[in-house]
């Protein structure tokens, strides 16, 4: 049986990051960027770079210190 590695992925509400960037700092795969565009509150909110690849092509491994660290509890973390 082959050792599958574990696979995860993030969402983030872009409404409430007020852009901190803290998740950014803290994930190890560096796979949140801050956004180009403003969110209705007027800040750069984060964006998950692996939002349009297929789960079995995620570096994420599902971790959720992103999540743990973000004081505005916009990120929510899932594991397959």
């Amino acid at each position: 049986m082959a050792n599958k590695s574990k696979k995860g992925y993030i969402k983030i509400d872009t409404e409430l990051c007020k852009g901190c960037y803290i998740c950014k700092t803290a994930c190890p795969e560096n796979l949140i960027f801050v956004s180009d565009k403003l969110n209705s509150k007027g800040y750069y909110p984060v964006h998950y770079s692996e939002e349009e690849t297929e789960i079995d092509k995620h570096l994420c491994k599902g971790c959720a210190l992103c999540a743990i660290v973000c004081p505005d509890v916009a990120i929510e973390v899932y594991r397959e």
